[in-house]
């Protein structure tokens, strides 16, 4: 159970997603608990089974527990943050972002682990689920924490690989009866 795992399962058309995989996780210049927090929380946004069950295998044996139970928080809170946020930006009223959100987001004050990877894991969900006030206010918080662009920019890279790989196998599984 593995990335080699998934990286088998994507079909041939899939070519650029399967090497993408593997060089996200395997030539980052992320810490390992920055690139595998990434790499679950990210996993568990897609909502995909296979892909979870795959990547969360491997996470855990390069995170402590607590890093792997904060990965999962930054999952959660991003999927309420994430549509609410959207939201508020969506309807296009300034009004409502002065509201206050009345959401319990205690988590990201004490994550478990440290502040700006427990961030750079919500800035990449926030990119998995399309927020881009979250994408503002996450970035923000990790440059101002002293993380670079490029290591922004490879979060987010991690968040798409991993997104593209569950678009893949989940497709892939719908079209199987179809195909028989």
């Amino acid at each position: 159970m593995s990335v080699d795992t998934l990286k088998d399962a994507l079909p041939g058309y899939a070519k650029d997603t399967k090497l993408n995989l593997g060089s996200v996780t395997s030539t980052s210049q992320l810490t390992d608990q920055q690139l595998w927090g990434t790499v679950l929380s990210c996993a568990l946004a897609t909502g995909s089974a296979t892909v979870i069950r795959e990547l969360a295998e491997e996470a855990g044996d390069n995170l402590s527990a607590e890093a792997f139970e904060a990965a999962k928080a930054a999952a959660s809170i991003m999927a309420m943050n994430n549509v609410y946020y959207r939201a508020t930006h969506l309807i296009g009223d300034e009004t409502y972002s002065t509201l206050p959100a009345k959401l319990r987001m205690s988590i990201i004050g004490k994550p478990g682990v440290e502040k700006v990877d427990f961030e750079l894991w919500c800035l990449a969900v926030s990119a998995v689920n399309g927020c881009g006030r979250c994408l503002e206010s996450h970035e923000k918080v990790v440059r101002d924490a002293g993380l670079s662009r490029e290591l922004v920019q490879e979060a987010i890279r991690v968040a798409a690989v991993v997104n593209a790989t569950a678009a893949t196998l989940e497709a892939e599984a719908a079209l199987a009866p179809a195909t028989v």
